[in-house]
């Protein structure tokens, strides 16, 4: 798409993601460094971001879907792609054909791929406490009897997913799925199914377990600049601490900027409503700015009368609720605003920042979903 045809628009620094993965690098040495980049690289633009991670030095790429891995195919990427998601039984030939890395924890999979007949790779997903996909201990070395009865079916992996590392400082409950996953990795051992690559760390456990790093890590939204939540770095910052050590250079630089244009600037009285539902009314004679942007775009509606954005350096405050494709805001202390300049939703102009994680504490959310829910339609532009 041609940027000048959309009023939004979405900057993504080549230089903040480099270092992302530089850092991950040096952090896991010479771990498979497998990044995440389903959901649109968490909103931020998948063959943009899949080239620009593989040059830094990822190895592996992981998604969601087939439909994903596709579009990382088609765009010439022929990294190794390991899909996290589900395929369906009728689009499996598709995946081997396309040497997809997946994760099984189906029967009616595997015999799927077995009669496919061309050599597979898999990994199976052992079930450790999230209770979301995954083969119970106790049924893992049936399992993995079975896969191994196709001779086309390599068992290549071994992985779980953590259900409680990222929302908390205590970490017992990971702890436990850790000492389930070890346990996993030798009841296979003890009955001779050899796997040569385990992993369980998302970013969380990258940066603050060492021990959940085995052969492979999934590094996801730190892999963009953003901290999993607040509790992994205060997490991080004790563990630091209590070891004596000094503080690693964990540098996260955010790569996300997302902008929009002001379409009409008008003067609105003092006691005027702003806005479908009048839920705002001005206390004073208002500048405002209309601008392009609104929950169609991504912009979420639960901002509405919260939300700052930021005009030639200056907060302006969201008023009223946003629209499917229209926001206000109050420019009346920014000087010379014009039709038509830009407007920072999320990111930085000048001394002003609005994160995803701001964002996010306004919408009652999380940064991961603030930036995987822009709209993909809008471009995504490489910057410096």
């Amino acid at each position: 798409m041609n940027p000048q045809i959309d009023l939004n628009k979405v900057e993504i620094s080549r230089e903040a993601l480099t270092n992302n993965i530089r850092t991950f690098r040096s952090l896991v040495g010479d771990k498979i460094l497998c990044p995440c980049v389903k959901a649109n690289a968490y909103g931020h633009g998948l063959v943009e971001c899949s080239r620009i991670f593989l040059e830094a030095g990822a190895d592996w790429l992981s998604v969601n879907s087939l439909y994903e891995a596709v579009t990382l195919r088609d765009a010439g990427i022929d990294s190794p792609i390991y899909v996290l998601g589900y395929i369906p039984l009728d689009f499996l030939k598709k995946a081997v054909d396309l040497d997809l890395r997946m994760v099984v924890y189906n029967r009616e999979t595997v015999e799927k791929l077995g009669g496919i007949g061309k050599k597979v790779r898999i990994h199976l997903k052992v079930e450790t406490g999230n209770n979301r996909q995954g083969i119970d201990i106790d049924k893992l070395v049936d399992f993995a009897k079975f896969a191994n009865g196709f001779e086309n079916i390599e068992l290549e992996g071994l992985s779980t997913h953590f259900a409680n590392i990222e929302d908390t400082t205590n970490h017992d409950f990971a702890g436990k799925q850790l000492v389930r996953f070890i346990e996993a990795c030798k009841i296979l051992d003890i009955a001779g199914i050899k796997i040569p690559i385990r992993h369980c760390a998302n970013s969380a456990a990258t940066i603050l377990f060492p021990e959940t790093h085995f052969e492979l890590v999934r590094v996801g939204i730190a892999a963009y600049g953003m901290w999993p939540s607040n509790e992994t770095y205060v997490s991080f910052v004790q563990k630091q601490r209590e070891d004596s050590s000094p503080l690693r250079d964990l540098s996260l630089k955010p790569a996300f900027k997302w902008t929009s244009k002001i379409i009409q600037l008008k003067d609105i009285s003092e006691g005027e409503y702003i806005g479908y539902g009048c839920t705002y009314r001005t206390t004073r004679k208002t500048r405002v700015a209309v601008i392009g942007t609104g929950y169609y775009d991504g912009y979420d509606r639960g901002v509405s009368n919260k939300a700052h954005v930021v005009v030639n350096g200056k907060r302006a405050p969201v008023l009223g609720r946003v629209c499917m494709n229209l926001i206000m805001a109050d420019v009346s202390d920014v000087p010379a605003v014009s039709v038509e300049d830009d407007v920072v939703l999320i990111g930085t102009d000048g001394e002003e920042t609005v994160s995803a994680e701001l964002f996010a504490g306004w919408a009652g959310t999380i940064n991961y979903e603030v930036t995987s829910r822009v709209n993909d339609r809008i471009p995504r532009i490489v910057v410096l």
